[in-house]
């Protein structure tokens, strides 16, 4: 009986991207002992590799009119997961407010004077009536403010997003600009739309594009499986979280310039700040009502 194959997952657990090869097997050192006067060999940089990918480029209505390729950076095979998860990790714990707080015991109303004496009752012995052990009294251990934020090098967290697009070029199309193509805004004809790209309206879905015109984003934003994100506001959760990523040739020279082998040749330690402090507006504006506690 003849199964049907399962489309491939975005997910960056099943990419290939992070998947070693299944015919190498682990190397076993051939000398087990090591003296102490024999130095170790020094450590080697972290060696990138670049994954090009052919995209088609959708008109409109549909129809495939050319091809464009998109390559971009990333991290081996042995180190990519590792990479990824260092990113999302960052950015989900820095997202926490950490205003959570309680009461100890010795900031909860009342419970100064002793309850009852301290012998002849056959009780057992209490100082307050807000001790922990009591309700209404204080919480032993309980959350306080704090300080959630990790760091992460940029380069890093550029390389994260770099591989993690790469893993996604599977499940990614290109579309020509189609801001003009609405006139007003419409949700019914922005689904249509989607059904001619091929992508369900049910499924995931993030469009990247460099400027996002009003009658688009108006006749998107009901859609809650739909994410229309900007250079700005690209991060990498939205990235992993999508079924499928759509393009606009835009886009795909941002990535090529941003993302690619020569990314970071020719930039100074300026524009490394400037560029770190435009993603964190980008990503707190829209992350305000998602802060957990």
């Amino acid at each position: 009986m003849a199964t049907s194959a399962t489309p491939p997952s975005l997910s960056f657990f099943s990419s290939s991207v992070f998947l070693t090869s299944s015919n190498q097997t682990p190397k076993l050192s051939s000398s087990i002992f090591r003296p102490n006067s024999v130095k170790t060999p020094a450590v080697k940089p972290l060696s990138l590799t670049s994954q090009l990918a052919t995209l088609p480029v959708l008109s409109f209505t549909g129809e495939k009119i050319s091809e464009t390729q998109l390559e971009l950076k990333s991290a081996p095979p042995e180190t990519a997961r590792a990479v990824v998860h260092r990113a999302i990790i960052t950015d989900l714990q820095n997202k926490r407010r950490g205003t959570a707080s309680t009461l100890t015991r010795g900031e909860v109303r009342g419970g100064g004077r002793k309850p009852y004496p301290q012998k002849k009752t056959g009780r057992a012995r209490q100082g307050s009536i807000r001790t922990p052990l009591r309700p209404g009294g204080g919480v032993v251990f309980g959350p306080k403010p704090r300080d959630w934020s990790i760091k992460i090098n940029r380069k890093e967290k550029r390389l994260a997003i770099s591989t993690a697009i790469a893993s996604a070029a599977i499940n990614t199309i290109v579309v020509e600009d189609f801001g003009e193509r609405f006139e007003k805004p419409r949700t019914k004809e922005f689904i249509e739309a989607l059904k001619r790209w091929g992508i369900d309206p049910k499924e995931k879905s993030m469009f990247l594009m460099t400027e996002i015109p009003d009658n688009v984003r108006l006749s998107s934003r009901n859609i809650g499986t739909l994410k229309m994100l900007t250079p700005r506001t690209l991060n990498l959760f939205d990235i992993l979280n999508a079924d499928k990523v759509v393009l606009t040739p835009a886009a795909v020279d941002y990535l090529n310039e941003r993302y690619g082998v020569d990314g970071y040749e020719g930039e100074t330690e300026d524009e490394y700040e400037e560029e770190e402090g435009e993603e964190i507006e980008g990503t707190e504006a829209g992350e305000n009502s998602d802060a957990k506690e």
